[in-house]
């Protein structure tokens, strides 16, 4: 795999991984499976899965990771995160969703040949498939994306912004990807889809990450030290 401290043919830096997330605040984040766990065990489970991904772009071996976070990089738990995982620290922009990704590649893709932005809702998603999205990108694909089993995607990768992806999407429906897959077809993209992965959003999801074997909830998201 290439790496991330390599430049291109125009001088950019060749690739960086990109992480957005949310502070671990109790009633804030994974709000549907608050009425099984309860709203602590549940940003602890946010928490430990924001842990997660950023342990799996360390593995993945790009030089370059940065964890892109609201609604503060003030927040003691994002501190925490930049010291121990050693990531650079943004805070994301404004708007929804589609807005804040654009604006991420917009600027990110403005130094670096290519980009991969992941979230924190999959812990199914591996080194292996950050290494693979990265090959697509090199390889000469526009873009490249881990489909998830709800409709959405985990993974995006890309090689230029294109605010089009982005704008007037349905985020958090079951069409996210399909939709996508027709701005992908109308700009006449080359795009590579890597396996469908699944994430962990309502009760049953939780059950799963619990059999599965991956990072279950801490009792308390770990203090800035």
């Amino acid at each position: 795999m290439t790496s991330a401290g390599e430049r291109g043919s125009d001088g950019r830096a060749a690739s960086t991984i990109v992480v957005f997330a949310r502070a671990p605040v109790p009633g804030t984040v994974k709000t549907r499976l608050a009425p099984l766990v309860g709203p602590e065990a549940a940003a602890a489970l946010h928490a430990r899965l924001v842990e997660h991904a950023l342990a799996t772009a360390r593995r993945a071996g790009h030089a370059r990771i940065e964890l892109h976070v609201t609604p503060s990089v003030d927040e003691a738990f994002f501190r925490y995160c930049a010291a121990h995982y050693r990531v650079a620290l943004a805070e994301q922009s404004g708007g929804d969703l589609g807005a804040r990704m654009h604006a991420a590649f917009e600027r990110v893709l403005a130094a670096q040949a290519r980009a991969i932005l992941i979230g924190s809702d999959c812990p199914a998603l591996s080194e292996h498939h950050l290494r693979q999205a990265e090959r697509c990108l090199r390889e000469g694909a526009d873009a490249v994306f881990a489909p998830c089993e709800d409709g959405g995607y985990a993974l995006v990768g890309l090689r230029r912004a294109e605010r089009r992806l982005f704008e007037g999407i349905a985020w958090g429906g079951s069409t996210v990807m399909a939709e996508t897959r027709e701005r992908l077809a109308g700009l006449r993209w080359r795009w590579r889809e890597l396996e469908t992965l699944w994430d962990v959003d309502r009760p049953a999801d939780y059950e799963r990450l619990i059999a599965s074997g991956l990072p279950a909830p801490r009792s308390r998201p770990p203090d800035a030290e």
